[in-house]
């Protein structure tokens, strides 16, 4: 009978005594749960251990009236498994490609991205030191997201070269939407900063690992 962690089993056995627990009327015990699975207390222990950290079980206070050290009991958190299988990158694809045969496909992808650009910029502050500073304040921005940003000078033009693209699965296949997203992010935390700089444009995959976002002065032609 095992007594702790048993191997690959463990997925399964874990979801056994959550399963327990859920089915259960009240609070149960280790003994209880142990009983049920026909396991070693140990090995409900290990797994209870595991659940309680993942936020899927909860121990129940108990009662300080009875003599005696009192047993630990527990129950199931309710609500949907916070560790269950993700799809993020599906719903994006299905964003995305929603986006793309919209009839303003040039426009809203742009507008999505500087409202999140404003919004982003407003809770990080800035646009108070200057032009430079709000290029300073753009590339931390880029940083913190995942571009990793580098300031550049193409051919005497001021740029930041973003060397990777968070979405870059996405990007790869819905480029006409996933790139003026990350365009109208630079544009609009320049905006919500009053930034005599911008982004005026964003040239993907200049090379296999570099994307160019060239910046202006506002207003220049």
């Amino acid at each position: 009978m095992s007594h702790g962690n048993d191997g690959g089993s463990a997925s399964g056995r874990r979801s056994a005594v959550l399963r327990v627990l859920r089915d259960a009327p009240g609070p149960l015990r280790i003994n209880d749960i142990a009983d049920r699975l026909g396991v070693h207390p140990n090995t409900v222990r290990f797994h209870l251990d595991r659940l309680v950290e993942n936020g899927q079980v909860q121990r129940v206070e108990p009662d300080r009236r009875t003599t005696g050290r009192p047993p630990q009991l527990f129950r199931p958190v309710r609500g949907m498994d916070p560790t269950g299988p993700r799809r993020y990158r599906l719903l994006a694809e299905l964003l995305v490609q929603g986006l793309a045969t919209d009839p303003d496909r040039g426009v809203r992808p742009l507008e999505a991205g500087r409202a999140w650009g404003r919004r982003h910029a407003v809770s990080s502050g800035g646009g108070v030191d200057g032009a430079a500073d709000d290029v300073a304040r753009l590339i931390g921005m880029l940083d913190e997201i995942g571009f990793a940003p580098e300031r550049r000078d193409d051919k005497g033009e001021q740029a930041i070269g973003l060397r990777n693209c968070p979405f870059l699965e996405i990007a790869e296949t819905g480029s006409a939407v996933v790139c003026p997203i990350h365009l109208g992010l630079m544009q609009g935390a320049m905006q919500a900063w009053r930034s005599p700089v911008t982004v005026d444009r964003l040239q993907p995959f200049v090379e296999p690992d570099l994307c160019l976002a060239h910046l202006t002065t506002v207003g220049a032609s």
